[in-house]
């Protein structure tokens, strides 16, 4: 918790990384919502003794290296479970080394949700720009049918605007009740 010192978060998160490999290695399937990936490389920029190179933001050259095994941690075992790590990452906060912290991470993980302030500001939920988030490698999880229609459905999208797009979407989903209805939907 926030109310904790640095040292108190880098120990917390190794116990539970650590926990949550042991599960995976006895056939489990385990789910660790870390919120946020930004801090907890705060945490370890604070806690770790410094290289004596310091990178942009004041990241100290190595402080980076224990979140990245953190996060990289997520896998599917064969013949065991699995790990999957949900983390936030704190953008436009005017910190210089918040933003050197999520260069590090973008892009390494399988999925992408941006969220949007004005989409939220209206009271309208998920608060997300649909366009900015994705999944990458979705031909491996959606039938190729569904594909083009995604990327039909995305085409359509594109020069609407978050807000119109979202409630665009919102509207539609709304409309059935299965994700194959929706798809199904778009023929007519």
């Amino acid at each position: 918790t926030f109310d904790e010192p640095a040292v108190r978060h880098v120990q917390v998160a190794e116990m539970v990384i650590e926990k949550a490999k042991r599960l995976v290695e006895h056939g489990r399937d385990v789910v660790i919502l870390l919120d946020s990936i930004t801090r907890l490389g705060r945490a370890y920029n604070t806690v770790v003794p410094s290289s004596g190179k310091v990178l942009t933001g004041g990241v100290d050259a190595n402080a980076l290296q224990r979140p990245k095994r953190f996060f990289g941690a997520a896998r599917n075992i064969e013949e065991g479970g699995s790990l999957t790590i949900i983390a936030t990452a704190l953008i436009d906060t005017g910190s210089r080394m918040d933003e050197v912290i999520f260069e590090e991470f973008k892009g390494t993980g399988n999925s992408e949700i941006v969220l949007d302030r004005k989409v939220a500001d209206k009271r309208i939920y998920p608060a997300m720009d649909i366009l900015k988030s994705g999944t990458r490698k979705e031909d491996l999880l959606v039938a190729r049918q569904d594909l083009q229609k995604i990327f039909v459905l995305r085409r359509i999208l594109a020069p609407m605007g978050t807000t119109d797009a979202i409630e665009f979407l919102i509207d539609k989903l709304k409309q059935t009740k299965t994700n194959a209805d929706f798809f199904d939907s778009m023929n007519t």
